[in-house]
């Protein structure tokens, strides 16, 4: 093979990728993914402590199909696309050491199916090494894309167990990934989990790109060709993963008895996790048609959907067909491949039995390099502790003995649940691990009021950028709650997202909103007695503090005693306090109550 085409194995992974050095003084890097169906560009902040959130600060597509570009048998690149592709590379190059500042050697560049497939693809390497002397290409192997995408995938979630699809314009790849088996430290064949994934893993030769091609010029014969063996192809793929990985057979086998009967569909099968553009583009069309409408996330990023809405490919492809709109988030080119996108998704809802639910992911290969040159433990660690970096709201800083921190403030807020409650098992701040998040938005902007906080939140946790753990489902109780927070007085413009975020929490839970509300009066009760970020560890506890008791029956009462500090106490009206529980009277035909008393603080 020409000396010119670097291609990174997962043999040689450890010498090609070099390992972040926590020490550097630049922490910039900055990646380009020439994909089939497009050439990305980003620049990332990897700075300590919040090197996990993978901090974009910069980002671009060239809208540069090299699938399309290959012409002819012969597969080769047109000498136009050639010079393109060098200019545009020339350009990112430009952006990223000239204006941003970062090191040469911390700028990436890496091609995949196109590239690999290309007779001529010396010709294009050359033609980069000319406008750009300093710039390397790297061309990844197969395994060593599946091993970019999924990772890269998995680093916008906290923990992941399921199957893991990236569907680009040349391939699709498919593997399994296990974070909870990364941080029990097991290792399959003395490698890691990961690594272990990508080798079992598959990539096949059905991308949106090319196989729209077969559909809409093959003949008849041609097409049923391409898709049995693309049906073959991810069977065959599911099933080395499942002989690779007990863990997923097992899974599996419980999905083929929810399927026969004998399991409940909603505790049963897999969990599927897919990212690439061809597979955003169906999520973007099932977003479109969700029954929460307006859908009030834009990112496609952490959007989830249940098997059964997934698997509505004939009346998603007849839409797409008898629609001539505008769909947010689809372009007319992912619109023309969608037939192709559905072929690929009837596959997989094929080889795969009782599909759970499915997430749509934001990261890809650029995402994934830079996770697998991070250390283990922060790879593996939870984005959602320095959260607050991206959302704005970094933790308070008090310091000295006996400084108040957010556990010290979320203790307080846990002690107005009723005993016997599992925070951990319920659709909360608490239960979705939002808590320090949560926590950091409490004192923030008291120089506004409250209307002016109550709408800012809800558009805070809508629009802030793509936050690694922050689901959909997390957006939206987040904005929810702390909307509660600050009394969820709203101007008309706002009532429209405020019913949408709240009709994507029932839907995933019926209790969602109750507490949201609940936790949301709470805090403001807290914070009518406590007017800034507690500065020492008592500095709550003292002024006030909250106990509860829960009956069940026919209608679900929280009794709730606060008890106050005179002192604390003074020139507060305690019928303004009951009165922030106001909002939880809704909740009435719901079978719930809560009823407020105060007291003397001890």
């Amino acid at each position: 093979m020409d000396a010119l085409v670097d291609i990174i194995t997962l043999e040689n992974l450890e010498q090609k990728l070099p390992r972040w050095d926590p020490s550097g003084s630049n922490h910039l890097y900055a990646l380009v993914d020439m994909g089939s169906n497009g050439v990305r560009f980003s620049i990332l902040d990897l700075s300590p402590p919040r090197t996990r959130l993978l901090k974009c600060v910069y980002r671009e597509r060239a809208a540069i199909s090299l699938f399309d570009a290959l012409s002819g048998p012969s597969l080769m690149f047109p000498d136009e696309t050639i010079k393109l592709v060098s200019q545009t590379l020339a350009r990112f190059r430009s952006i990223a050491i000239d204006d941003y500042g970062v090191p040469p050697s911390q700028v990436r560049v890496f091609a995949t199916e196109a590239m690999r497939r290309a007779q001529n693809a010396t010709t294009m390497l050359e033609a980069i090494r000319e406008a750009s002397p300093d710039l390397s290409v790297y061309i990844l192997a197969p395994p060593v894309e599946t091993l970019f995408g999924s990772v890269g995938a998995r680093s916008g979630f906290v923990d992941v167990k399921g199957l893991f699809l990236d569907l680009g314009g040349g391939s699709v790849q498919m593997t399994y990934l296990d974070s909870y088996a990364a941080k029990s430290r097991v290792r399959e064949d003395s490698v890691g989990p990961e690594v272990a994934a990508a080798l079992a893993g598959q990539s096949l030769p059905f991308g949106a790109a090319r196989l729209i091609k077969v559909l809409d010029n093959g003949d008849a014969v041609t097409q049923a060709s391409e898709i049995s063996r693309l049906r073959d192809g991810m069977s065959e793929a599911f099933r080395t993963l499942c002989a690779k990985f007990p863990s997923l057979a097992a899974h599996a086998t419980e999905a083929q008895q929810s399927e026969a009967g004998m399991e409940s569909p909603a505790t049963s099968g897999l969990n599927v996790y897919l990212c690439g553009g061809g597979f955003r583009g169906y999520g973007s069309m099932l977003m479109y048609r969700h029954p929460v409408q307006p859908y009030p996330i834009p990112s496609i990023g952490s959007f989830t959907v249940s098997g059964s809405a997934f698997g509505q490919t004939k009346d998603l492809l007849e839409f797409n067909k008898s629609f001539d709109g505008k769909i947010f988030g689809m372009s007319k080119r992912r619109r023309a491949q969608f037939p192709a996108i559905v072929a690929v998704v009837d596959a997989l809802i094929a080889a795969v039995p009782a599909i759970r639910s499915v997430t749509f992911c934001s990261g890809g290969n650029r995402e994934g390099a830079l996770m697998m040159s991070l250390p283990a433990d922060i790879r593996e660690s939870n984005p959602l502790t320095h959260s607050g970096y991206i959302m704005g709201n970094p933790e308070p800083s008090v310091t000295g003995p006996g400084s108040a921190g957010v556990p010290d403030v979320l203790d307080a807020l846990r002690s107005a649940f009723p005993p016997g409650l599992d925070l951990a098992t319920t659709t909360t701040v608490f239960g979705l691990q939002l808590g320090t998040l949560y926590a950091r938005q409490i004192w923030t902007q008291l120089g506004c009021d409250a209307e002016t906080n109550a709408s800012a939140t809800l558009h805070n946790a809508v629009s802030c950028p793509d936050q690694p753990g922050l689901t959909h489902l997390a957006r939206a109780v987040l904005g929810v709650t702390t909307c509660a927070r600050w009394g969820a007085s709203l101007a008309p413009i706002d009532k429209q997202l405020y019913k949408s975020l709240r009709a994507l929490m029932d839907a995933a839970d019926p209790d969602a909103t109750f507490w949201a509300d609940y936790i949301g009066a709470v805090t403001a009760a807290m914070a009518a007695l406590v007017k800034s970020w507690p500065k020492t560890q008592h500095a709550i506890q003292d002024k006030i503090r909250f106990r509860s008791t829960a009956k069940h029956g026919k209608t679900f009462q929280i009794q709730l005693e606060i008890s106050i500090d005179e002192k604390a106490a003074m020139g507060v009206d305690f019928d303004d306090i009951i009165g922030l529980f106001k909002n939880l009277k809704k909740h009435k035909h719901e079978g719930k109550k809560v009823t407020v008393t105060i007291n003397p603080l001890p």
